[in-house]
């Protein structure tokens, strides 16, 4: 990739204009991956639908669609736990996001710091 490819996608973020190049899935929810800014180690993956995206641009807070209970949440709303977001990007694909974030806290509803704490053995 040349280094002007390479300035081009790292200046290209989600705003409020280019929404509408996002693919949400047929459910209307679009995955977003969760990264500490300062030690890039990824926090979490959650679903959000094009409200609470707008919600998360708007408010600098993540805010997620809860599949299981059909509702909003912002991270952190019960625990203290919140994700002040940083950046947002979107993948090659339109279909993913991955929000950089200061995180407060640990991330995972277990206490830890990321919900990746759980690995497959390989070998």
């Amino acid at each position: 990739m040349s280094e002007k490819n390479d300035k081009e996608s790292l200046d290209f973020k989600i705003t409020a204009d280019n929404l509408k190049d996002l693919k949400f899935a047929s459910d209307g929810l679009i995955p977003a991956i969760v990264q500490d800014e300062k030690t890039k180690e990824v926090l979490m993956m959650a679903y959000m639908n094009i409200d609470s995206l707008k919600e998360t641009i708007k408010g600098g807070k993540t805010c997620f669609w809860s599949r299981s209970r059909k509702e909003y949440w912002v991270k952190g709303m019960t625990s203290g736990h919140f994700q002040f977001v940083k950046d947002i990007y979107f993948d090659c694909d339109c279909d993913t996001l991955l929000i950089t974030v200061e995180q407060v806290g640990a991330a995972c509803h277990t206490n830890r710091k990321s919900c990746f704490y759980r690995k497959i053995k390989t070998k």
